[in-house]
């Protein structure tokens, strides 16, 4: 654990083992989801944006290979020796036929071999076919593979409120065939839904844990404009976490987080137009800074308040 941060963080555990500077390109395939096509639901979760969470990912004009050779040759001219981890993240990336997924994946990871070390995908924990974690398994013995599954909250009753027509027990189901086959999980969670309490975000941190996943990403509810969500806050305006709560909610999830959990973030990218609050997610800086600030003055370790609690699913 570093001393400067006082938690598991993802650009030491990268550098300790590439030996070098390691990015994500995030990328936009152009995929669906089954809560909007009509499978589960349509429109989407509430918070959901009309590029599906892809907001800061490449241009879907373009295909996949000049998305990620667009990005790739900004971030070599800060980092020379940068190595690439490409990261489907609008929408659910596993949300296809399976051949069209290989295809999809294949022809990214064609694109820059000898500097791709990693391959990040995100989805949602009900798109998956038994052939799709078999071939996943399969992926990952040529290249270290990380899926990124949205929880957001472990409350049923929130889930139910912001439309996610995803259960816990799919949520756990799936991560379970995932690290059957060796495939690590990040696990994306979200403070500030309508309705919540700060005990049911802590509660969230307990199910992860007992979950065992390998990542986290943890950030604040952004309200944007063109969500369901922006027009029911329109109806009846519902409490947005100020900076200073967020703080306070993440450091006690991070005191709660089992201490081997890679922390992926701990803020939105919340540079987006769209962005009606809370103004304070645009600058991400000022929240990471915030966060250590926090931890430091309380001395404050990711783990220090992590039981492993005695029901296991």
């Amino acid at each position: 654990m570093n001393q400067e941060k006082h938690y598991n963080t993802l650009t030491e555990y990268y550098l300790n083992k590439y030996n070098s500077k390691v990015a994500k390109i995030a990328l936009n395939a152009n995929f669906t989801c089954p809560n909007r096509d009509g499978t589960k639901g349509y429109g989407g979760c509430t918070y959901c944006s009309k590029l599906g969470s892809g907001d800061t990912a490449g241009d879907v004009t373009l295909s996949l290979a000049e998305q990620y050779n667009q990005i790739k040759t900004i971030i070599l001219k800060k980092w020379k020796t940068a190595q690439f981890i490409p990261y489907l993240q609008a929408y659910s990336n596993t949300y296809a036929p399976l051949q069209t997924l290989k295809d999809i994946y294949e022809s990214i990871l064609k694109v820059d071999p000898e500097h791709i070390v990693e391959f990040s995908i995100a989805t949602r924990a009900d798109c998956f076919t038994k052939e799709v974690y078999d071939y996943l398994e399969e992926l990952n013995r040529k290249i270290p593979l990380t899926i990124e599954l949205g929880l957001q909250s472990s409350n049923e009753e929130t889930g139910r409120r912001i439309h996610r027509q995803l259960t816990n027990d799919e949520f756990i189901t799936c991560v379970k065939e995932l690290h059957k086959r060796n495939i690590q999980v990040v696990v994306h969670i979200i403070n500030g839904l309508p309705e919540e309490t700060k005990e049911d975000m802590l509660k969230t941190i307990d199910f992860i844990n007992d979950l065992d996943v390998e990542g986290i990403k943890i950030h604040s509810l952004l309200l944007l404009k063109h969500t369901l969500l922006y027009e029911e806050y329109l109806k009846k305006p519902f409490p947005i976490l100020s900076l200073e709560e967020y703080v306070e909610i993440v450091t006690q999830q991070i005191a709660k987080l089992k201490p081997s959990i890679l922390i992926h973030r701990l803020s939105a990218d919340g540079v987006l137009e769209d962005l009606v609050e809370p103004k304070w997610a645009i600058k991400k800086l000022v929240v990471m800074n915030e966060i250590d600030k926090h931890l430091r003055k309380w001395n404050i370790y990711q783990g220090d308040n992590f039981k492993q609690s005695s029901h296991h699913h």
